[in-house]
């Protein structure tokens, strides 16, 4: 799988050294540096590793430049279109689809581990009202591994395996106590006669005093929302759980570790900035003005939902969510200022040459803002949702990565601190 290597030399030094050339099974051919330091006495500087693959991984594939997205082998839009959330979750954790009687065993699975201990309803009362839902998870999440840290032997595929379907189970329903501890509802418990975002958004918006029915197209748009927001290759969050689990540490407390990751708005925080931007806006009116001030690269003002760093063509994503956004309002026959505010911004910028010419069309994040707002989910809870669905993408890395261990995760630095320097006693100073 390997090319003739390619030869670095220190000119200063006239000293050379070998740099193996890896090849996957797609994608760019990749420089294996580690000999680097030891032969020619340097360290790599990657600043945010764009330029360095820190690990090998048989999951998912990305190719931004023509907008290509599969799991295991198999592209996005095909799984958005004929799968369900649980034969994708099947997938990215075992490597190949389920057969029905495989299917069935593992739906059954992750719906005997729905329900999580009493004790955490005690958890959940003392956050504060108000606290973030983001914050409430991580915690709670985090609090699992106190619940089963007797039952689980790392060593053990099968325990490791439980443990990743638990969380794939129980996130659910730790997101639904998080947004009804907010919204000051009373507990609501998993319908397990329901299928997985069905029983999702019972549990979120269920009330003793009526009854609550689960629209189809909002729980198909949900289940399409978390295939396409259940893997993305080494991003932040994926990388932290991956860098936390080389150091042996639990399941609960790496994904716990992908939470907080996941909480930045540089990263989860996406498509919540897309109705703050939206609430900026205002009105349909304002969007020429809007548009104008987004051309401007003096202007600090950025559309965003718009383009993405990793598909420099388009969004293969997008384009799935973008038909089942339209289909949910149309559904729900949602009357929102903001929503006709966005979907009338979404045709301007389609048509605008100068956002065409640039690629920059709306992404999967501007799109399940929209789905997410319509379906009555608070801003708040935007990043939560997105969490949920990638929870299956963080527990299928550490299962990969704790069936063939790496060294623990142990960046260099470039040190641009003081020299040395003698210490001076505090009355001298």
């Amino acid at each position: 799988m390997s090319d003739k290597p390619v030869i670095l030399t220190d000119e200063a030094s006239g000293k050379s050294v070998e740099l193996p050339v890896i090849r996957g099974a797609e994608g760019e051919p990749t420089l294996a540096i580690k000999g680097v330091p030891k032969e020619l006495g340097y360290f790599t500087y990657d600043p945010g590793f764009t330029a360095t693959a820190s690990c090998s991984s048989a999951i998912t594939f990305i190719d931004g430049g023509n907008g290509i997205l599969r799991y295991r082998g198999y592209p996005i839009e095909q799984l958005a279109k004929q799968s369900s959330f649980i034969e994708v979750a099947y997938l990215l954790l075992n490597g190949e689809l389920p057969n029905r009687a495989e299917f069935t065993e593992f739906r059954k699975d992750i719906t005997y581990h729905t329900m999580v201990h009493e004790k955490l309803n005690n958890f959940m009362a003392g956050f504060h009202y108000d606290a973030h839902p983001m914050a409430m998870m991580s915690g709670v999440v985090g609090s699992l591994a106190s619940f089963y840290h007797d039952r689980l032997d790392m060593r053990d595929p099968e325990q490791r395996m439980l443990a990743a379907k638990r969380l794939i189970a129980k996130m659910p329903t730790i997101a639904a106590a998080c947004y009804r501890h907010h919204m000051g509802w009373p507990s609501s418990y998993p319908q397990n006669r329901l299928g997985y975002t069905e029983r999702f958004l019972d549990m979120m918006f269920s009330v003793p005093a009526e009854d609550y029915q689960v629209s189809e197209v909002a729980a198909r748009a949900m289940d399409l929302l978390f295939i396409l927001h259940a893997d993305h290759e080494q991003n932040a969050s994926t990388s932290t759980v991956r860098l936390v689990g080389s150091t042996g540490a639990n399941p609960y407390a790496c994904v716990a570790s992908g939470i907080a990751a996941l909480w930045g708005p540089a990263h989860g925080g996406a498509n919540e900035a897309v109705l703050t931007m939206l609430e900026q806006i205002g009105d349909v009116s304002q969007i020429g003005k809007y548009i104008n001030k987004a051309k401007d690269k003096n202007d600090p003002f950025r559309l965003m939902g718009f383009g993405h760093r990793v598909y420099k063509n388009f969004d293969p994503r997008a384009a799935i969510i973008r038909e089942a956004a339209h289909a949910v309002l149309d559904d729900l026959g949602v009357s929102d200022p903001l929503m006709d505010l966005a979907r009338e911004l979404e045709q301007i910028a389609l048509k605008d040459d100068y956002f065409v010419e640039r690629k920059l069309y709306p992404n999967v994040d501007f799109y399940s803002g929209i789905i997410y707002k319509a379906l009555g989910i608070p801003t708040s809870m935007f990043t939560v949702m997105f969490a949920i669905a990638r929870t299956t993408g963080w527990v299928a890395h550490w299962l990969e990565q704790s069936a063939n261990p790496t060294p623990i995760g142990r960046p260099r630095q470039v040190y641009t601190g003081a020299t040395e320097r003698n210490y001076v006693g505090i009355d001298n100073r």
